[in-house]
């Protein structure tokens, strides 16, 4: 299994982070989520609370103005680019990095698309319906009953057209990934054992 990446999408409180880390731990492999931010802060200026919220959102309005979605860019940083181009390229640079370490898992940030014709990938997507998503993130994470709903679907609208701008493709269609699981139905453990499975048998 040299070098064989896993990559997960997920919908917000889908339990897509949880699901990653724990098969991780199942099949002893490099989990990179956090750390992603961790280490692109290491290698950029940004600062680690600006790699978080655009690293993987599309900010519209005036703050998307500000910060900028550009163009496209392969190669070194360049003058005049967004920010948000200048993190993308950073990210991927970084994603780049830990999968020529060796097989692992890595969560969002549109890894998929940054290691498709590089790695062996075996590209996952996590889901669930909003009950199941709010009722994790209530418990899990102490959003507000009232409002988790609205939040949820605000940072998916984002996330997604995140990953539209830089992939071209549309996030969450079952045709750009090759395991699209509903944790809500399956349960987080089961989703672990079934994608466990599908890597050993890979």
């Amino acid at each position: 299994m040299a070098d064989r990446i896993i990559t997960i999408g997920r919908q917000c409180g889908s339990g897509g982070h949880t699901i990653g880390r724990l098969l991780a731990q199942r099949l002893g492999l490099a989990f990179y989520d956090k750390e992603i931010v961790e280490l692109t802060a290491a290698k950029t200026k940004f600062s680690p609370e600006f790699i978080q919220s655009h690293g993987e959102y599309f900010h519209s309005g005036a703050l998307g103005h500000i910060i900028g979605y550009g163009t496209r860019f392969d190669g070194s940083y360049k003058t005049g680019s967004s920010l948000t181009d200048q993190l993308h390229q950073a990210q991927s640079e970084v994603i780049l990095e830990v999968a020529a370490q060796g097989p692992c898992v890595i969560v969002g940030r549109c890894a998929d698309n940054v290691l498709e014709g590089k790695y062996p990938t075996m590209n996952v997507f996590i889901y669930s319906d909003m009950s199941y998503k709010v009722e994790r993130s209530v418990q899990e994470h102490g959003l507000d009953p009232d409002k988790a709903a609205s939040i949820l679907t605000r940072r998916d609208k984002a996330r997604a057209h995140h990953y539209r701008f830089y992939t071209e493709r549309k996030w969450g269609d079952m045709r750009n990934y090759d395991i699209c699981l509903d944790s809500g139905r399956l349960g987080l453990e089961r989703c672990v054992d079934l994608l466990a499975d599908a890597y050993r048998r890979w």
